[in-house]
């Protein structure tokens, strides 16, 4: 290719472009921007911390903060002994069944209410973004799981290698009991294989529809026999008398493969990293991917052995995160909304149950993904019926805001991604105007 002096001179204006872009300190919206998409909104002061930062600060300043456990005590229960659960699978006293199931109900409801309000109270608001984010990835479901004790660890699990090694985080979640529940591994034996959690690794947690065959799943099942729960313990453990040793082909090796085998196998594609850097750029950056910025986020993925943080490093400075056009495009799922809300102009809400309601109202119930793909996200959190109980939820958040509380700073300009489509917002003071920015269609973005 021949080289003209046209072609230098934009090649250099365009670099020198992007440098001014990382090193200047950062504008008022796009502090706002970073913390809404990496959070739940941002506060005044939290953009006032950021701004004089540049975008690479901003951004070191986040990942730095980022927590690895929750701030808000345990739920009661956990203190509990571990419930016999084979005894009550052996049981045949209804009622005593019965007593059973309410004590786990009434968990199940304490655990959901703690989650949110680790939520509100965080000092690491993208800790949290991420634990819900793998809690859609690596699904599993209370409704079939029944075991609020395994959630509450799997949530723990989540948030400890949230920003960690996604290698690490995928050999820990096939340990996991509650996903051994979820997915069937305890019906995982040798001489009948489930295949649940093998074609769920291989299809939602790491290569997507169409990289593996069916061989490559009867394989990985016979690889993963044995991978069960010691029930009476609340833990993970090998039947040894389950285990399937024998000879295996998967994706190309052979041999008496064990589950760990198949997942370093899984992890030598390059379309693991592919698959799980688009579901995070969906997530943070926009809702139509760049095939040449995905490919180059991949490939830094791949390349630092799947650490999670180099990956929010480079997808968080790209230019494609920080582009207007980026801007205003994803919806906020339900859990954003309401928690964005609390945390930027009602802290003093204090209700965990009501928001456990809205919640599940509003289909976003914690702990509960309505199947195995999870939440489905983006624009499927809007219909009619959701929008009406949005507005409802939000309106009954607000209605215990004092009229005349003072808010400081631009509030339309910190609360909304976008200019209000409601022109006589300006007007408005106090509670007033709070509410309406809320109610504005515009607060449903981000």
């Amino acid at each position: 290719m021949r080289i003209v002096p046209g072609m230098i001179r934009f090649v250099v204006c365009a670099l020198l472009t992007l440098a001014c872009g990382q090193a200047r300190a950062l504008d008022p919206d796009e502090a706002r921007h970073l913390l809404l998409r990496t959070g739940f909104g941002a506060t005044s002061s939290e953009v006032q911390r950021l701004q004089p930062m540049s975008r690479e600060q901003a951004v070191s300043r986040l990942l730095h903060d980022m927590g690895r456990e929750a701030v808000t005590p345990p739920p009661g229960f956990t203190a509990n002994a571990h419930p016999d659960w084979p005894a009550q699978w052996r049981s045949k006293d209804e009622e005593q069944k019965s007593i059973f199931n309410r004590a786990r109900d009434a968990e199940a409801a304490e655990l959901k209410a703690w989650w949110w309000q680790e939520l509100i109270a965080t000092p690491s608001p993208f800790t949290e973004r991420l634990v819900l984010f793998w809690h859609g990835h690596f699904t599993s479901a209370m409704d079939k799981v029944r075991a609020p004790n395994y959630l509450f660890a799997q949530n723990a699990l989540l948030r400890a290698h949230a920003l960690g090694s996604f290698r690490a985080l995928l050999h820990a979640v096939a340990r996991d009991p509650a996903m051994v529940r979820y997915l069937d591994s305890l019906n995982n034996r040798k001489a009948g294989p489930n295949e649940n959690f093998a074609r769920e690794l291989l299809e939602l947690f790491t290569l997507g529809e169409g990289h593996y065959t069916e061989a490559d799943i009867k394989a990985a099942a016979r690889a993963f026999a044995g991978w069960h729960n010691d029930e009476r313990a609340g833990v993970f453990r090998f039947n040894v008398r389950e285990i399937d040793d024998g000879e295996k082909s998967f994706l190309g090796r052979s041999g008496p493969l064990t589950g760990d085998d198949v997942i370093d196998a899984i992890l030598e594609k390059p379309q693991v990293a592919r698959f799980v850097t688009r579901k995070l750029w969906l997530e943070l950056v926009s809702d139509a991917p760049e095939p040449r910025e995905l490919e180059r986020l991949a490939t830094v993925f791949r390349s630092s052995d799947y650490s999670i943080a180099r990956l929010m490093r480079a997808m968080l400075t790209s230019v494609e995160f920080w582009a207007p056009r980026s801007r205003a495009t994803l919806v906020k799922s339900p859990v954003e909304l309401m928690v964005g809300a609390i945390r930027q102009v009602a802290p003093e809400f204090a209700d965990t149950k009501l928001l456990v309601e809205y919640g599940k109202r509003m289909r976003q119930d914690l702990f509960n993904p309505p199947n195995v793909r999870g939440w489905p996200g983006g624009t499927a959190w809007i219909s009619t019926e959701s929008l009406l109980v949005r507005r409802e939820a939000l309106a009954r958040l607000t209605s215990g805001i004092p009229a005349d509380r003072g808010f400081a700073g631009d509030m339309s300009r910190l609360l909304l991604a976008s200019p209000p489509l409601v022109a006589a917002i300006g007007e408005l003071r106090g509670r007033q105007l709070v509410e309406a920015l809320l109610l504005d269609p515009s607060y449903q973005v981000k």
